[in-house]
């Protein structure tokens, strides 16, 4: 089915020009043997079942109605009842010659789906493994959270290795954390464990000082605002992706979009925050490119003002200019919440408090830039790396 309607989807339609992609298709919209295909398994055993269900609704459906035809139309000529009742009484047994057919073709889908619907209820009775506490988190206008992590180390299910070994930090309050390190270092693992999308598998993380898999789950998740590097957008209304919600406070939204960058651009919009986000839903709706996305998300953080707000790779599809004006306001921009800021880009980390550096799953340093810089160390590599490229004299 996704390869039959592959070329339908806008949003690949640049790279299925440029590569042929749609050949890649031909195998599956032509070849009819595949295991979901016309002429695979399922289809044989549609047949067998749901098919012979459904071929004998129609012959009994068809039977009933011509023998139906034959008595009404004979009672007719034999004067039994006028010939306008005809059509009345042909309208009923049209009806209930469908309804005979329908339910007929039914049960045969009933008896086909039984066996797939019977391993989902099976799937869906797997219980949960993760333990969610009832402490209700606390509600602090002064923001006064601390958050440790407690010689934490974690495996992927069915993994035997260690994507995080023996990780030990602890967030201040109002401190601006960065976290770097190469590709597959750990630092997205880190984040998911923060948000508890995973549990540690082995030490702990605190909230004030107690075990976050004691709190209520969804109080917990509502201390952080997240904005992902694969985060998507829903096509609602620009008002409420901001808010999350269907209603919404138009000033703090319009003022969260103007932060991050994008109140030019709420301007233009047709009508303002009540303008459809993409065409999927509204034809009328509005498309925006990946980088003035990427504010509506950091708006989207803001607006749900939670007292940390973790950023991973926030800018990566901003131009300089628009990346150099979130730098520039960052401290307005996130007031005196925690943040944990994400990146591969080491000269956007040097506004943060404190640098937490990672290499194969644990925390190798941790200090600020000026203190990094001058160590010898896996910062100033990565840093050098990056640097020759714009230090580099010209030959």
């Amino acid at each position: 089915m996704y390869h039959g309607f592959l070329g339908t989807e806008d949003k690949y339609s640049l790279d299925v020009r440029m590569y042929n992609q749609h050949k890649m298709s031909e195998k599956y919209n032509c070849d009819k043997t595949g295991i979901f295909l016309s002429d695979g398994m399922f289809a044989h055993f549609a047949r067998r079942g749901m098919g012979a269900f459904s071929s004998l609704g129609s012959r009994i459906a068809t039977m009933f109605s011509g023998l139906a035809y034959v008595y009404v139309c004979l009672k007719a000529l034999g004067g039994a009842f006028g010939i306008g009742y005809v059509t009345q009484y042909v309208a009923a047994i049209t009806s209930v010659s469908g309804g005979l057919t329908q339910t007929l073709s039914t049960l045969g889908q009933l008896k086909a789906n039984t066996p797939f619907l019977e391993m989902s209820l099976e799937y869906l009775d797997i219980s949960h493994s993760m333990y969610k506490g009832s402490l209700t988190v606390e509600k602090r206008l002064d923001r006064d959270y601390e958050i440790e992590f407690r010689d934490v180390s974690f495996k992927y299910p069915g993994s035997d290795n260690y994507a995080l070994r023996h990780v030990n930090v602890k967030f201040r309050v109002g401190e601006r954390l960065a976290v770097v390190g190469e590709n597959g270092s750990g630092k997205t693992t880190f984040i998911l464990l923060l948000c508890r999308l995973y549990d540690p598998t082995e030490g702990e993380i605190l909230l004030n000082g107690i075990n976050i898999t004691k709190y209520n789950y969804r109080e917990y998740l509502d201390v952080f605002s997240v904005v992902f590097q694969d985060f998507k957008l829903p096509a609602f209304k620009l008002g409420e992706v901001v808010a999350s919600s269907m209603t919404y406070d138009k000033d703090k939204a319009t003022d969260c979009l103007v932060k991050t960058g994008f109140g030019d651009r709420l301007k233009e919009l047709p009508s303002g925050l009540e303008t459809t986000l993409y065409t999927e839903v509204d034809q009328n709706g509005v498309n925006v490119s990946g980088g003035e996305a990427q504010k509506i998300a950091l708006a989207r953080a803001l607006y749900k003002d939670s007292p940390f707000i973790v950023l991973d790779e926030p800018t990566a599809a901003l131009d300089p200019m628009a990346e150099a004006e979130i730098y520039s306001k960052f401290n307005d921009i996130v007031g005196d919440k925690t943040a944990i800021y994400i990146s591969h880009r080491l000269s956007s980390c040097r506004f943060c408090d404190e640098i937490a550096v990672f290499d194969h799953g644990s925390i190798v340093q941790k200090g600020s830039h000026d203190e990094l810089i001058s160590e010898t160390g896996k910062y100033s590599e990565l840093w050098n790396a990056q640097a020759q490229y714009y230090t580099k004299e010209e030959q």
